[in-house]
This record gives structure tokens, C-alpha cells and sequence, in this order.
């Protein structure tokens, strides 16, 4: 590990805004925040720049970003210490078990922007808005509470899509282009590392707003879920 890396990582021990690996902090994050704001979760966050700048458009709502590279939370936990921001957090843990670091409604919204698309057949189940990972959202989530996806990946994007209709979610925005639209919302402006990069190479961005039903289909679904990704993505 570079020294670079290990002087970061030495950083974050001292840092106020970043629990790595902490117990038993389900149920405990207004304590944390020591007020009742909505919280919204920022998933695979690398250098946080969604927590970050949500946090500073609104300043009464409470913001985690949440990822396990700890050099990357450490570019956005500087920066909302040095700007001040209170109610930004961050929590260094694996995506796949973050419920349980949340108790029942205790999350209002939950972001993913620019995650991995796991565009390889055999890692659909890896892709953060897979019914997996639907199903652990769901474990603390507020009813009716908004998940949001932005990419830049196509396939990632109409894989969503899917997901969304076949599961009887409630689709609440669909925008396939975000930066052809004549008015873009606030929250929507804010660029990440990845979405600066273009790894795409479209310079399109898609934005998906959704909510997940009471109860989200089980393994029938599942499986017919699966057979459709085969006809469409094919087997690799």
C-alpha cells in the first residue's frame, strides 16, 4: 500500500464524519446526527460527491454516503469537514450488508449513482438494483421511500427498467437522457468522478426515481426474472 494510502487511512480514524465497520448503529443514527431529519443513503459512494453535495443543497436533511474503499471516503469526508457539513456522514462497510447498520423506516431515500454495472450475465445478481439488494433496501426503508439510479450505462439502466415492472414497483421518473432535458433538477447537476470520465462513452446520463411496492415478488420472479435476462443479455 502506497504512503499516500496509509496516511489516508491513518486520517480517517480521526475523522468525525466516517464509522468503519461500527456495532450496533441500527436505530442509532439520529443520535449520531442529534436531530430527526430524513436520512438518505448515498450506496457505492466512492468519493462521496452525491453525499457531499446533496448535504449542501439541503442542509436539513441528513446524508451517508457508504462504501468500502476507505481512501476514496476519505476525498469526500475531508471535504464536508472542511465546508462544515453536519449533517454529512459516511460508514465504511460492504454494500451487501448494509441493513445492518439500519433499523425498520429508519431510511427515507437511497441514491446509487454510478455504481458498477455488472454487465456480465453472471454477475446480474451483483448489480444494485437487483432484487437482492431491492429485498435489503426494503429492510429499512420508509414506506413509499424513493431509490434513485443514476448511470451512465445502458444496459444498467434498462435492466432497472425491468426490474421496476416486473416487481411492481411504482416508477416515478424515467429520464433517458438527463442533460437534454430543458430543466434539470438540482440534485440532478451534481457530477461524480465516474460520470466526469464518461466510461461509457455516450455523454448520456440516465436517471430512474422509484419506489418499491409492500411486498417485493419472491422467487417465481425470481426465476422468470433470470429467463428474461437470458433472452435479452444472452449467457456468458
Amino acid at each position: 500500500m502506497g504512503q499516500k494510502k496509509l496516511q489516508r487511512f491513518a486520517e480517517l480514524e480521526t475523522f468525525s464524519n466516517v464509522l468503519q465497520f461500527p456495532k450496533k448503529m441500527a436505530g442509532q443514527w439520529r443520535s449520531f446526527f442529534k436531530n430527526d431529519n430524513p436520512i438518505i443513503l448515498e450506496l457505492a459512494c466512492g468519493k462521496g460527491e452525491y453525499a457531499v453535495g446533496l448535504g449542501q443543497l439541503y442542509p436539513h436533511q441528513n446524508f451517508i454516503g457508504i462504501d468500502l474503499k476507505g481512501n476514496r471516503i476519505w476525498v469526500g469526508a475531508k471535504k464536508a469537514l472542511q465546508q462544515n457539513l453536519i449533517n454529512v456522514a459516511f460508514l465504511r462497510t460492504q454494500i451487501d450488508q448494509v441493513a445492518e447498520y439500519f433499523t425498520k423506516d429508519e431510511v427515507a431515500e437511497v441514491w446509487i449513482t454510478f455504481p458498477d454495472p455488472q454487465l456480465r450475465m453472471s454477475k446480474a445478481k451483483k448489480r444494485l438494483t437487483h432484487p437482492k439488494f431491492l429485498r435489503l433496501y426494503q429492510q429499512f426503508l420508509v414506506p413509499g421511500g424513493l431509490i434513485h439510479l443514476k448511470t451512465d450505462s445502458p444496459g444498467l439502466y434498462h435492466f432497472t427498467k425491468l426490474v421496476i415492472q416486473l416487481y411492481d414497483c411504482i416508477l416515478h421518473k424515467d429520464v433517458d437522457d438527463v442533460h437534454r432535458q430543458e430543466t434539470i433538477a438540482d440534485e440532478l447537476k451534481i457530477k461524480t468522478h465516474y460520470e466526469s470520465l464518461d466510461i461509457a462513452g455516450s455523454n448520456r446520463i440516465h436517471y430512474l426515481c422509484f419506489s418499491l411496492p409492500p411486498v417485493l415478488a419472491g422467487k417465481e420472479k425470481d426465476i422468470e426474472l433470470k429467463q428474461l435476462l437470458k433472452e435479452h443479455e444472452g449467457v456468458d
